[in-house]
């Protein structure tokens, strides 16, 4: 079986989905995605922000968020 990335449209349902707190079992299944898929591509793009929590998620477009000014 030939290797194929995730497109843009199965990042944004993985996204969705895991805001929904859907499984990654269901995410998987809905997708047409093996769960070791899912859960390797939630590992690579989750951001964790210790002093600003609500940061913290998964972010497919990782490389493209930029956080909000946090004014001092």
């Amino acid at each position: 079986m030939a290797h194929t990335e995730l497109n843009l449209r199965e990042r944004r349902a993985i996204e969705d989905m895991l805001n929904a707190k859907m499984s990654v079992g269901e995410i998987a299944a809905e997708i047409g995605r093996h769960k070791s898929t899912v859960y390797c591509e939630i590992k690579r793009n989750y951001y964790n922000d210790e002093e600003i929590p609500y940061l913290t998620g998964y972010y497919w477009t990782c490389h493209a968020f930029v956080p909000p000014q946090v004014l001092v």
